[in-house]
């Protein structure tokens, strides 16, 4: 199945919300502010928020000339269009090497799930992988990193239960240093943002990294759940406050009403989505693609 394919399956429930919230848009005759009023509310419907949602409108509005909708098929495409602006308002991630991706997130999210496909991705590139078991805090994490570095076939580097993780984070930069390895994969306790203490400590692991390892890219991913939609901005808030987001991997897509959060995290947030999981297969990790994701809504 290719990416299109995937990322429509994933997309079906907001698809499909989105195609009963924009119904009513388009039985209106005319494009004047009646038709603007019910777009307004079809895409804050579709869990965009409010601000984007009215910047949409807005920048419809200037490209398209009221009168008669004699032509559906264009006013799609134009809102279309204007999606993919609002999507690409951040800069493209570009990889280099060698890389250190550090994973952040709060519990339930699929930390660990994506640090496997993410791992399994870069071997698709002829990249050797390191994962790193910086979640020393949960009983039993690294065991189940361990089971995705095996499923991968890719290294991994641990500690005991209880111990450093910015001495775990240490060790595999100068293991990685030694082997010559392409990309380190962080994976960090889930933690929820109110925990100081483990914010702290995030921001140390990252200053481990760039202290030891300047000649690397580094790069800190949020991992977000898709299905709490609008509720995901505030952890991005907190984690971006603590250690400056550089991307998302969106989760559990396929589980969701509310891909419609995308647009205004991408928007408002200026944070890209870097992969998006498309399944449970450890290669159903894609990269983002703006007109895709909005080739899926329609």
């Amino acid at each position: 199945m290719g990416f299109f394919s995937k990322i429509a399956s994933a997309l079906k429930k907001t698809k499909d919300k989105f195609s009963d919230t924009f119904a009513r848009v388009f039985s209106i005759d005319r494009i004047g502010e009646e038709f603007y009023d019910e777009l307004l509310d079809a895409l804050i419907s579709s869990d965009i928020s409010v601000n984007t949602a009215m910047e949409i409108v807005d920048d419809l509005r200037d490209k398209m000339i009221e009168g008669s909708v004699k032509d559906k098929e264009e006013v799609i495409e134009t809102l279309k269009e204007t999606l993919i602006e609002k999507l690409s308002v951040a800069e493209p991630i570009e990889y280099d090497y060698p890389l250190v991706i550090m994973m952040v997130g709060v519990n339930g999210v699929g930390k660990t799930t994506t640090i496997g496909k993410l791992a399994s991705y870069f071997l698709k590139l002829k990249k050797s992988v390191t994962l790193v078991a910086g979640d020393t805090f949960r009983a039993a994490a690294s065991e189940q990193l361990s089971i995705w570095a095996d499923r991968a076939d890719v290294r991994i580097i641990k500690h005991g239960e209880g111990a450093d993780p910015s001495a775990v984070v240490y060790d595999a930069i100068a293991s990685a240093k030694a082997k010559n390895t392409d990309v380190l994969i962080i994976d960090t306790a889930g933690r929820l943002q109110v925990k100081t203490n483990l914010m702290e400590e995030l921001k140390k692991m990252a200053r481990v990294v760039d202290r030891e390892y300047p000649e690397a890219l580094f790069l800190k991913y949020i991992v977000l759940d898709a299905t709490t939609g609008q509720n995901a901005i505030s952890q991005v808030d907190a984690f971006d406050g603590a250690i400056e987001l550089d991307g998302v991997v969106l989760t559990k897509l396929d589980g969701t009403a509310k891909g419609g959060f995308v647009i205004s995290l991408c928007y408002e947030k200026e944070i890209p989505v870097a992969f998006i999981g498309v399944g449970e297969k450890i290669d159903d990790l894609e990269e983002f693609n703006e007109e895709e994701f909005v080739d899926g809504l329609f």
